[in-house]
C-alpha cells in the first residue's frame, strides 16, 4: 500500500478548464486528508497553473508543476492526439505515470484520446486482450455498482467479457471494500437461454470458475441496474455506453422534472420548502459529480477519466476514486485474480 498517492492532473483538459480542474485538486486534498496525504503533479501551461494557484494557497505545499504547452482537443482524433503526446497535458500526465513519477493520471479531457494514449504508452497487463472503461453508477443498494465496459469496445467475445468480470469485481473490491463482489451479465432477459451466444457462454464459463474472488449472479436487465442488487455489471461497450446514457439522461429528466412540478403554482412551491430535505437527498444520490471518475482497467498503471463537464466536486471525487485505487493496489490485484504472472511497473518497483 501507498502511503502517499501522487497524482498526475492533467490540468488542462476538460470543458470546464483550468480553474474547476485546480478547485477539485485542492478539494481532494482536504477532503481526503484525515486519510491519506496526496501529492500532485499539475500538467499543464505553467504560467496559467502558477497564476490559479494564488487561489489555492494550501494546495502549493502539495504540487508541482509540470510544463505541456499544448492541449488536446475536444474534437481531436486519437491518432491525431497521440502523435503529439509528448507535448500536451495530457500525454505528458500518462508519460510520468509510465516513468514511475506519478501513480496514476486523472484527465476530463477527450475520452478516445486519453484511451489511445494510455493503451499505447502503458500496454496491458500480460494475458490482457482489451482495456475496459469502467465506472461506478448509483443504486438503491448501501454502494454504488461498477459497471464496464463503458464505450471503449463495442464488440467483444467471451474472453473479452469474462476478462472484464474479473477487472471489475478487482475494482469493486478495491473501491467499495467489497469481499466478494456480486457480478452479473447485462442481458435482454434473466433466463438461461437468452441473449447473444457470447453472453451465454460468457455466463457458463463465470458460473464453472468457483475459484475467482466473485459471486456470479446471472443475468440482469435495464431496468434493474440500480436497484443494488449487484455490484458489477459487464457488457460491451456499445450497450455499456447507450445504458450510461440512458442513466444520465433519466436522472437529469427526473430533476428536471421535480424542478418544474413544484414550481408550477404556489402550492407547489410551498410543497418545496416542506419536502426540500427530501429532494436535496435526490439530487445529490442522482449528481453525476458524486460517482465520476472512469477507469481503464487492464492496462500497467491506472488512468482516470474524469467527465468532462464535471465540477470542482466531480473532479474531487474523480481524484480520491484514483488515490484507492493506489493504496488499494488495484493493477496488482487483477493480475492476481486473472492468475497472470504480473511484472513489477515502474511506480511499484519505486515504492516497495
Amino acid at each position: 500500500m501507498t502511503d502517499q498517492p501522487c497524482i498526475a492532473i492533467d490540468a488542462m483538459g476538460g470543458d470546464e478548464g483550468l480553474a474547476v480542474m485546480l478547485a477539485g485538486v485542492a478539494r481532494a486534498r482536504r477532503r481526503y486528508e484525515d486519510q491519506f496525504s496526496m501529492h500532485f503533479l499539475l500538467v499543464g501551461d505553467e504560467q496559467a497553473i502558477r497564476a490559479e494557484l494564488t487561489s489555492h494557497p494550501n494546495l502549493s505545499a502539495h504540487s508541482e508543476i509540470i510544463h505541456a504547452p499544448e492541449v488536446v482537443g475536444s474534437s481531436e482524433k486519437p491518432g491525431q492526439a497521440m502523435r503529439r503526446a509528448k507535448t500536451t497535458s495530457m500525454g505528458i500526465a500518462i508519460d510520468l505515470v509510465k516513468k514511475g513519477r506519478a501513480h496514476a493520471a486523472v484527465s476530463s479531457g477527450n475520452t478516445g484520446a486519453l484511451m489511445a494514449m494510455a493503451k499505447l504508452s502503458l500496454r496491458m497487463l500480460p494475458g490482457i486482450d482489451r482495456p475496459a472503461l469502467a465506472a461506478p453508477l448509483p443504486t438503491l443498494g448501501d454502494n454504488d455498482v461498477v459497471m464496464l465496459d463503458l464505450g471503449a469496445n463495442t464488440e467483444c467475445d467471451v474472453r473479452n467479457l469474462v476478462q472484464f468480470a474479473v477487472m471489475g469485481a478487482a475494482y469493486a473490491r478495491t473501491t467499495l471494500d467489497l469481499e466478494r463482489p456480486r457480478v452479473a451479465l447485462l442481458n435482454i432477459g434473466s433466463e438461461d437461454q437468452k441473449g447473444t451466444e457470447e453472453i451465454r457462454a460468457a455466463a457458463s464459463e463465470l458460473r464453472a470458475a468457483t475459484h475467482l474472488p466473485l459471486a456470479f449472479t446471472g443475468f440482469v436487465e435495464g431496468d434493474k441496474l440500480a436497484r443494488g442488487n449487484h455490484d458489477v455489471i459487464v457488457c460491451d461497450g456499445f450497450a455499456g455506453n447507450i445504458a450510461l446514457k440512458t442513466a444520465e439522461g433519466t436522472a437529469r429528466f427526473v430533476a428536471d422534472l421535480l424542478k418544474r412540478a413544484f414550481t408550477s403554482s404556489t402550492r407547489s412551491k410551498i410543497g418545496f420548502l416542506i419536502s426540500r430535505p427530501a429532494t436535496q437527498l435526490l439530487r445529490d444520490h442522482l449528481d453525476p459529480n458524486n460517482h465520476n471518475g472512469a477507469v481503464f482497467l487492464g492496462l500497467k498503471g491506472i488512468v482516470v477519466k474524469s467527465h468532462g463537464s464535471a465540477n470542482e466536486l466531480g473532479v474531487a471525487t474523480a481524484i480520491g476514486n484514483a488515490a484507492k485505487m493506489v493504496r488499494n493496489d488495484l493493477t496488482r490485484r487483477i493480475a492476481e485474480d486473472l492468475g497472470l504472472d504480473h511484472q513489477p511497473t515502474a511506480v511499484e518497483k519505486a515504492t516497495t
